[in-house]
C-alpha cells in the first residue's frame, strides 16, 4: 500500500508520517512551499532542505510542491475566515488537501496522512472543522490522522485493513508531552518548534500582510519584501524595506525588481540599504531617503547625503536629507 503524508516540518506531521511508515506502508511525504513559511531556528536554510534532511533520516521520500499566486487568493478571500491574525487555516488545509489529492492519484497512492491532533488548535482541529475540511476537499474517509485516529471516526484505510486501528494513537489537546515522548522513541530531534511554520499566525507579520491587502498589493514579490528588515508604508503608492544588518541588506538587494528604488549611504558612512517599491515622486524619494538616513551613523551631523538609483540602472543620484524623527517614523512603521 502507498500513502501521501503532508509534512510541514513541525513535529506532529513528521510523527504521523513515521507512525504510518512503521506499519509497512510506502509513504511519500509532500511539502507545500508557500510564501509564508518560516523556520525561526534556521532562517538562512531553505525549508525544503531542512525537511528533506529530516524525512531522509526516517527513510521517507519527499516531494516539494510550490504554491504561490493560487495560494495568495486564499489569503485574500478565505471562505471560512481568518484565525487570530490573517491565517486562513481551514481554507489553507482544504486547498492543500485538494492539491495533495491530485498528487495522490497521480502517484498511485491509496490515502492521505496528516499530523492533526484533535483539540490542539481551536479553529481548525476540532471535530466539526476536521469534518468540513474532509468533505470540502473531496477526500471523505481517505484522510488518516494517526495521532488522534482512535478518537475519530474509522477511516477507509482502517475499515479495509490497510492499517490497524489499534496501532494508531489517541492524542488530544494542546499538551506537547505525548508527541515529545514519541519523538524520543523514534529518535526524531531536528524539527521546527510549534511557534514556527506559518508567518500568517504572527501578529507583527500579519500587520504587514494587512497593509498589502488594504492597498491591493498582495503579491509573491511583495510578500518577499515584507519578510525582511524594517517595513514602512511611505504613501498609498510607496512602501519601503530597510535592512538591519549586512545579511538583510544583501537580501533586500536580491529582491529588487525593475523600477524599484535602492537607497544607500556614502561609502564612508556606516548604514544600511533600503528598497522602495511603488510610484515615486520627489516627495516620496525624499521621505524614503530621510527614513534610510535615520539608520545611518551621522557622527553628530544634522543632515547626510543618501545615494539612490532606480534598479537595474547604474546611474546614481545624491539627495541631502535630515533623518526622520522617531515620532514620524512610528506613524508609518509597520
Amino acid at each position: 500500500m502507498k500513502a501521501i503524508a503532508l509534512i510541514s516540518g513541525g513535529l506532529d506531521s513528521i510523527l504521523a508520517a513515521r507512525v504510518v511508515s512503521g506499519l509497512g506502508i510506502d509513504v511519500t511525504a509532500v511539502f507545500f512551499k508557500i510564501p509564508f513559511f518560516c523556520n525561526p531556528k534556521k532562517p538562512g536554510i531553505k525549508p525544503e532542505d531542512a525537511i528533506r534532511k529530516l524525512t531522509g533520516s526516517l527513510g521517507i521520500k519527499l516531494a516539494v510542491i510550490v504554491l504561490a499566486d493560487d495560494f495568495l487568493e486564499i489569503v485574500r478571500h478565505p471562505a471560512h475566515g481568518y484565525g487570530s491574525n490573517v491565517n486562513p487555516c481551514i481554507d489553507c488545509k482544504i486547498f492543500m488537501l485538494k492539491k495533495a489529492a491530485e498528487f495522490m492519484r497521480s502517484s498511485g497512492s491509496q490515502f492521505l496522512v496528516t499530523g492533526e491532533v484533535l483539540g490542539q488548535r481551536p479553529m481548525s482541529q476540532n471535530k466539526q472543522s476536521l469534518g468540513v475540511i474532509e468533505k470540502e476537499s473531496g477526500l471523505e474517509g481517505l484522510i488518516l490522522r494517526p495521532l488522534s485516529a482512535r478518537l475519530l471516526n474509522e477511516t477507509i484505510p482502517e475499515k479495509k485493513g490497510w492499517v490497524k486501528r489499534e496501532a494508531l494513537l489517541d492524542f488530544n489537546g494542546r499538551s506537547r508531552a505525548p508527541q515529545i515522548e514519541l519523538a524520543l522513541k523514534f529518535g526524531i530531534k531536528d524539527y521546527s518548534s510549534p511557534a514556527g511554520g506559518c508567518l500568517l499566525t504572527d501578529p507583527h507579520f500579519a500587520d504587514r500582510v494587512k497593509d498589502l491587502l488594504n492597498h491591493n498589493e498582495l503579491t509573491v514579490e511583495n510578500v518577499g519584501l515584507i519578510k525582511v528588515g524594517r517595513y514602512f508604508r511611505v504613501s498609498a503608492d510607496v512602501k519601503l524595506a530597510v535592512g538591519r544588518n549586512e545579511a538583510e541588506d544583501n537580501r533586500i538587494i536580491s529582491l529588487a525588481l525593475p523600477g524599484d528604488f535602492l537607497f544607500d549611504p556614502p561609502a564612508d558612512v556606516a548604514g544600511t540599504t533600503a528598497l522602495g517599491r511603488g510610484k515615486f515622486n520627489d516627495q516620496t524619494i525624499q521621505l524614503c531617503a530621510s527614513i534610510a538616513s535615520r539608520y545611518c551613523d551621522l557622527n553628530g551631523q544634522q543632515s547626510i547625503n543618501i545615494i539612490y538609483r532606480i534598479f537595474p540602472l547604474e546611474e546614481e543620484k545624491i539627495i541631502t536629507v535630515s533623518p526622520l524623527s522617531e515620532e514620524e517614523l512610528v506613524k508609518i512603521r509597520i
